[in-house]
């Protein structure tokens, strides 16, 4: 009788410790890093993170906006009028900054424009940038190493304890 009282209660236990676990959702794999473009201007995190920058200072409105932002030239430019002014890099970066021109920073990470997401929502909940975008800091040329597709996500909020409901990141329509 005392065997059966214990395997029922290690049964229990069991159940107990499983429901506790986050779920894990499976999906299509995905290859990871994935390489991108050139980008317009050769920029190196590493270097930049290195000197005392932080992601807030280049993508100002990820801390209060959906869109992370990326910088434009003049924010470039405040530095790099006078600190490796000849470098040919800089010197490229100087001249669509005098022509008024946007630098056409190629997308490492994208969502389908059916997701919403917020950066701000994400910095708020004290998430770190890296948990999306992987280790920045350490690159000179950046790469896609972070899945940013629906498993993904789900696996994050799971993991944390945060809603999956579809409408927290679909616009659904009826």
């Amino acid at each position: 009788m005392q065997s059966v009282a214990f395997a029922i209660l290690a049964a229990l236990l069991l159940v107990s410790l499983l429901a506790q676990r986050a779920p894990e959702y499976k999906g299509k794999d995905e290859k990871l890093p994935q390489a991108v473009a050139p980008q317009p201007v050769a920029y190196s995190h590493k270097k930049h993170v290195a000197l005392g920058m932080r992601c807030l200072d280049c993508h100002k409105g990820a801390a209060q906006e959906d869109q992370a932002g990326l910088p434009g030239t003049a924010l470039c430019m405040d530095c790099h009028a006078t600190i490796k002014a000849e470098s040919p890099e800089i010197s490229k970066l100087a001249e669509i900054h005098k022509r008024g021109e946007k630098l056409g920073w190629v997308r490492v990470y994208r969502v389908p424009g059916f997701v919403f997401f917020s950066h701000a929502s994400h910095v708020k909940a004290g998430e770190q940038c890296i948990t999306c975008h992987g280790q920045v800091q350490a690159r000179d040329v950046l790469a896609k190493e972070v899945s940013t597709g629906m498993i993904a996500c789900m696996n994050c909020h799971a993991a944390r304890k945060v809603s999956n409901d579809c409408v927290l990141c679909h616009q659904l329509s009826f």
